[in-house]
């Protein structure tokens, strides 16, 4: 099986688009193409759907995907045994528009010099995050096992950085006239009886946890339902709506046309918090990785006071 036909078809599942796969390789998308449908007819199944907005699995590229990473993982601590050193610093994260990606980002222009992978694993179950770290997919994760009595001996969970939310609303929403009364802030209470848009809040997954202890806490109405056609369907709505709002992460980069007049408002009385944590093989970490830990705690601390869910680790 060629190796680097495996390595391009993880990277078109993670990055969800064979030109950022072909770009990362540095090979043409004709090249990544080329790569998978060989892989396709040696395995006899097809591994992607090609859509508008780029590729999505097939239920055979969902199960071969794991599979795929472990092939790849083992060639490439195949290669690192003998070329002791050279190998990056990879690190999962949410997205790469997401507060950790943000910080790493901020960290690698400072210290250009450091081999660093950013990468996303696609599965909202932070266990699936924990086996990577575990088989040495990842030499690290951006994600929260909100019970950390389940974790492996092997893989250790500590606290990264405080991500305070921002409510995100638009133009025309009561809440943008309440922020513009000289404070530039809100309060918990202030968010009460208004639609708070948060779509893929998926099942086991961290922020189902952090929202459902946010609204029983607050008494917000946080709506998930329906499917998350993505940011910037999200962001459409909000320019064109009275009553939607979301929240957002303070650190996280958004995007959208300076039409949408979109607000972004810090959230005191106290402050929304929401605990990043770092996941870490707990034997033999990649040297790089203290660096990245002692950056994270560099970043101002989130305002006090400040709320947070129960089963965050302290700071």
């Amino acid at each position: 099986m060629d190796v680097e036909a495996v390595r391009s078809f993880v990277r078109a599942a993670e990055l969800g688009r064979l030109q950022h796969a072909a770009d990362e390789l540095g090979v043409t998308q004709q090249g990544v193409s080329k790569r998978i449908a060989t892989l396709e007819r040696e395995l006899g199944v097809r591994l992607f759907i090609r859509t508008a907005r780029g590729v999505e699995l097939t239920v055979d590229g969902q199960v071969f995907l794991p599979h795929a990473r472990g092939i790849v993982a083992d060639v490439e601590r195949a290669l690192t045994a003998v070329r002791p050193g050279s190998r990056a610093l990879r690190i999962d994260v949410l997205g790469l528009r997401s507060a950790q990606a943000v910080v790493l980002h901020d960290y690698w222009r400072a210290h250009p010099e450091i081999a660093l992978d950013v990468v996303t694993i696609r599965a909202d179950d932070p266990r699936v995050a924990v086996a990577a770290v575990r088989a040495g997919e990842v030499d690290a994760s951006f994600r929260t096992v909100t019970d950390p009595a389940g974790l492996p001996p092997a893989v250790h969970m500590i606290h990264a950085f405080d991500s305070p939310l921002e409510v995100l609303v638009g133009p025309r929403h009561p809440l943008a006239r309440v922020a513009a009364d000289g404070t530039g802030t809100l309060t918990p209470s202030q968010l009460r009886r208004h639609r708070i848009r948060v779509p893929g809040i998926a099942a086991r997954s961290e922020w189902a946890v952090f929202y459902d202890q946010l609204a029983a806490e607050f008494d917000l109405c946080i709506d998930a339902a329906g499917p998350n056609f993505g940011n910037e369907v999200l962001l459409d709505v909000l320019a064109d709506s009275a009553e939607v709002a979301t929240l957002v992460g303070a650190r996280d980069r958004y995007l959208w046309p300076p039409t949408h007049d979109l607000r972004r408002i810090p959230i005191r009385g106290p402050a929304l918090v929401y605990p990043i944590s770092l996941l870490f093989a707990g034997t033999r970490p990649h040297p790089a990785l203290r660096a990245i830990t002692r950056h994270c705690r560099s970043l101002a601390p989130a305002p006090e006071p400040a709320w947070r869910p129960i089963w965050a680790t302290t700071p």
